[in-house]
């Protein structure tokens, strides 16, 4: 069964056994705007926590999605290069991409302990 777990910088990851999908949270797309662009990463990329993981254009600026775990990327999500915007529709069930994770998640949080930090 997978877990969902929340960075600080508002990235979400659903993590199975040593894969992990990763996305931003619905708080974060809210405060982006609309979003009409995710420049996507490329599969076969290693990636390390804390690493610029893509940009997301909204109608506001741009900004960097960080890497929320580390490991290789195994796919990505390229309905979002033609529906951008399913970001804004569906933050938790639209995916950047598919991670093979090098070890267990670090310093994340639960959904309950997230809500919390958003709210400041």
């Amino acid at each position: 069964m997978a877990t969902i777990l929340f960075s600080k910088s508002h990235e979400w990851v659903s993590t199975d056994g040593n894969a992990a999908k990763i996305g931003i949270s619905d708080y974060a797309q809210n405060e982006l705007g609309d979003i009409v662009y995710v420049g996507l990463p490329e599969v076969g990329a290693a990636i390390r926590k804390g690493d610029v993981l893509c940009d997301v254009e909204s109608v506001k600026a741009v900004s960097e999605i960080y890497a929320p775990v580390s490991g290789k990327i195994v796919a990505v999500n390229t309905e979002l290069e033609e529906v951008p915007e399913l970001i804004n529709t569906d933050a938790m069930g639209a995916w950047i991409c598919e991670v093979e994770l090098d070890g267990a998640p670090e310093d994340l949080m639960t959904e309950e302990a997230y809500k919390e930090f958003i709210k400041g």
